[in-house]
């Protein structure tokens, strides 16, 4: 079990305390790269961006000893219903998502992290069934690049364990036109995977108690045949408000203890390769910095954290701390 290394506040002291706390209370960690991509570097053979080169030198540089890493990487973008944008915001030109230039650039940038970071597990994709949910006419064509991108990075890097995400409150209950095509859809496209990476936060379902978190897990259970890692998660621990969303969902510190409970106990009987919560601390100061165009949706998780925005250890610390010494396999 352990943390995604988003830290809580835009200084170098939160990135390393963050890696502290990842250290001292995880036996395995994440990091999440899920911004641009270089595209036009790579496709043109052309000097890589400085901003890139950068955040990636910066998380070998702080990478921990003894701990194992997950590295998850999103082709897509946030909205997750197209190619995830270059550093100078555009997209590479592309009649399919498999076209071969495509391919063939997300191969070096995946290749690229890898040597870097060597990484024991490697998501390639994030939250891939909200492409079908948002862009289903791209679906055939990024399932055939998926499949040729892992069939290439697994040749190169044998000893690497390689999956892609999807999201639990998405695949549950989803908001679609025909429901049970569409879960059809995801189970048979999860199922052929090696394991299965779940992103799950509750709070965007209106799940609030132990038996609504336990149905979910009991849909998931059912529908997905292969091992399961959650590659990320988390749960509102005070109420959110985002009035641009029209959006107010309760929270407390109970419940947020109580969906890590159940996290922890189906992670256990059902043998979960490893757990990542998002943010080990709410970052209610890095979130003052976002700008103007991302700062509602940064505001969805910014009270997820087992610690609260001044250092305060939140209920759900205690049971980090319990379940942290019950092996998940």
């Amino acid at each position: 079990m352990g943390f995604s290394t988003w830290p809580y506040a835009p200084s170098s002291e939160s990135v390393s305390t963050t890696y502290q706390f990842i250290e001292d209370h995880s036996d395995i960690y994440s990091e999440h790269i899920d911004s641009e991509i270089p595209w036009n570097a790579w496709i043109n053979d052309l000097p890589l961006p400085d901003g890139f080169i950068d955040l990636i030198e910066s998380k070998k540089t702080e990478k921990l000893p003894g701990t194992e890493l997950t590295v998850s990487v999103s082709i897509l973008n946030n909205a997750r219903a197209d190619l995830a944008p270059d550093y100078d915001g555009s997209i590479p030109d592309y009649i399919d998502l498999n076209d071969t230039h495509i391919e063939d650039a997300y191969v070096k940038h995946l290749a690229y992290i890898t040597r870097e970071l060597n990484p024991d597990y490697l998501l390639i994709a994030i939250e891939v069934n909200e492409l079908l949910k948002n862009a289903p006419e791209k679906w055939d064509s990024f399932k055939l690049l998926m499949d040729n991108v892992k069939t290439r990075i697994s040749r190169e890097f044998p000893a690497l364990q390689i999956s892609e995400s999807i999201t639990l409150h998405n695949f549950y209950q989803p908001d679609v036109q025909i429901p049970e095509e569409y879960i059809q859809e995801v189970s048979d496209y999860a199922n052929s995977m090696e394991f299965v990476g779940i992103s799950f936060y509750p709070f965007f379902k209106g799940l609030n108690t132990a038996d609504g978190f336990q149905n979910a897990f009991d849909f998931l259970h059912e529908n997905i045949k292969r091992p399961i890692v959650f590659a990320e998660t988390s749960h509102l621990s005070e109420d959110l408000s985002v009035e641009s969303f029209n959006l107010f969902i309760p929270g407390n510190e109970p419940e947020q203890q109580e969906y890590l409970e159940v996290l922890a106990l189906n992670a256990q009987e059902q043998e979960y390769g490893y757990v990542i919560w998002w943010a080990h601390r709410d970052y209610d100061e890095l979130w003052e910095t976002f700008p103007a165009e991302v700062r509602d949706l940064g505001e969805l998780w910014i009270s997820t954290g087992i610690i609260n925005e001044d250092g305060a250890e939140k209920e759900a610390y205690t049971m980090w701390q319990t379940v942290l010494d019950v092996p998940l396999r």
